[in-house]
């Protein structure tokens, strides 16, 4: 006769056959590495290959953790960190890479490094985008901080290459926005450059291709960036550009030289 007694103990054994079984799986399943760790060994001994391959990496290390590569060392050249990074992210089963070097170049006082690298940026990034972008730096320690937007991306991507290129910077911050793809803001952007450039006190900034005043539409908005010689062609361009059909607001950004720029290289 199977009584009460009898059915609980049958219970408890059964109960704890479950919990051994659970505990051995368990154990079984720690012991088995994750499916991103499989890879670990394969992809250290190539990222470890690919480092050496080049010499501008001969002081980077590099150790892999589920897939996971971390990065450390030197370089004397930000962008040199980049393509470290980069070609780490390239190998197979690469799940993310943690960038840890240290750019060990030469330091520049923050002033000499702004001023230069404001230079090399306006005089290389010339021509049609060169009106309808704006880019303002900020060095701290080394450290470029971007700020502006730019119409099509091309513009932001060689300043920040030019930037990552630069003995003294340590790192980068990339605080650019691209303009929002829009027919209206295009066919604004060339009214508000005809309205601007045609008068006649405002010609003078179309001669130098790399001081133009800067004329940034985004969704109908329009401002203006740059620096110009006084405060009358500064409200000459704000007169102008309030006249220019289709815009909903206007904002006169404008920077009169030797005022108010210390700090941050404007206008570029």
């Amino acid at each position: 006769m199977f009584t009460r007694k009898m059915f609980a103990r049958k219970t408890l054994v059964q109960l704890a056959s479950s919990l051994l079984a659970v505990g051995l799986s368990g154990a079984t399943l720690s012991a088995e590495p994750t499916a991103a760790a499989r890879y670990d060994n394969q992809i250290q001994a190539a990222v470890t290959k690919k480092l050496a391959a080049k010499s501008q990496f001969s002081d980077v290390k590099s150790s892999t953790e589920d897939g996971i590569v971390t990065l450390t060392g030197t370089v004397e050249l930000y962008q040199r960190k980049l393509d470290a990074a980069k070609a780490a992210r390239k190998i197979a089963n690469v799940e993310g890479v943690r960038n840890l070097i240290a750019v060990a170049g030469p330091s520049v006082p923050d002033a000499q490094l702004a001023a230069t690298l404001a230079k090399k940026m306006r005089y290389v990034r010339e021509g049609y985008d060169s009106t309808f972008d704006y880019f303002a730096l900020d060095v701290k320690d080394g450290v470029v901080t971007v700020e502006g937007q730019d119409r099509t991306g091309v513009g932001r991507d060689e300043a920040l290459a030019d930037i990552a290129n630069m003995p003294g910077v340590k790192d980068v911050i990339d605080n650019v926005s691209v303009a929002p793809v829009s027919p209206m803001d295009d066919s604004l952007r060339l009214r508000a450059e005809r309205a601007i450039y045609r008068d006649s006190v405002l010609s003078k900034y179309a001669l130098d291709p790399a001081r133009p005043i800067r004329i940034i539409v985004a969704n109908g908005h329009v401002t203006l960036y740059g620096s110009v010689d006084n405060a009358t062609d500064k409200a000459v361009a704000g007169l102008r550009a309030n006249q220019i059909f289709g815009a909903f607001t206007v904002e006169n950004k404008l920077q009169v030289a030797g005022a108010g720029q210390q700090g941050v290289q404007q206008g570029m």
